[in-house]
């Protein structure tokens, strides 16, 4: 079939047949193709000095390597999940500097001298977060994929707002994505930790 502009389906195939042809003929050069433009490679490794959970750490990474990419490749903190991997989803949310943040989405080399916190700074199986306890209560965990980041989310929520409205927590977590659709018991998770915490410091 034909199209307005002359081109066909057949000839177009017939073309890219041409193309392979001719590379293998060594009429074109296949590594000239391959090869990339001069000046092209990036940066190596370079110093970067994070600070998770009150530990820092000496890393060599470079430049372009993301703040999820360290964490989760170099030091072994899996909780920040990718998913997305375009600041879409909330997976990887962690706390820097106390607020809310797509770890995707940060360059490591940024996070420099930043306080970062995954959800293994909020309390231990012994002594865990009012936030834990009440997704636990409420059945909010579901598949857990999302749990981290949603924790995390809910923390600097009601960090900057101790008394909030079921309306306010409804608008609130629209960057985090639960694959099982649990924003019910998740909503009703946040309204009861945010009740719990009254008057309870948690770090």
């Amino acid at each position: 079939m034909r199209t307005k502009n002359g081109y066909s389906r057949r000839g177009f195939i017939r073309g890219v047949g041409l193309g392979s042809s001719a590379i293998g003929s060594g009429i074109l050069d296949k590594s000239a193709l391959a090869a990339p433009p001069a000046g092209s490679v990036g940066p190596g490794p370079v110093p970067v000095t994070l600070r998770i959970n009150g530990k820092v750490h000496q890393l060599q990474l470079e430049p372009r390597v993301t703040l999820l990419d360290a964490l989760r490749d170099q030091l072994d903190i899996t909780s920040p999940k990718r998913s997305c991997d375009r600041g879409n989803c909330g997976a990887c949310t962690v706390l820097m500097g106390g607020k809310a943040v797509n770890a995707c989405s940060i360059l490591a080399i940024d996070a420099q001298d930043k306080d970062i916190q995954t959800v293994e700074a909020l309390g231990t199986p012994a002594k865990p977060h009012a936030l834990f306890v009440s997704f636990v209560k409420n059945d909010a965990v579901q598949c857990g994929f999302c749990t981290p980041g949603f924790a995390l989310a809910a923390k600097a929520f009601l960090d900057r707002n101790p008394n909030p409205t079921e309306e306010q927590i409804q608008h609130a977590f629209g960057g985090n994505i639960c694959r099982c659709g649990a924003y019910t018991p998740l909503r009703k998770a946040v309204m009861d930790a945010a009740k719990s915490m009254k008057g309870v410091r948690h770090a």
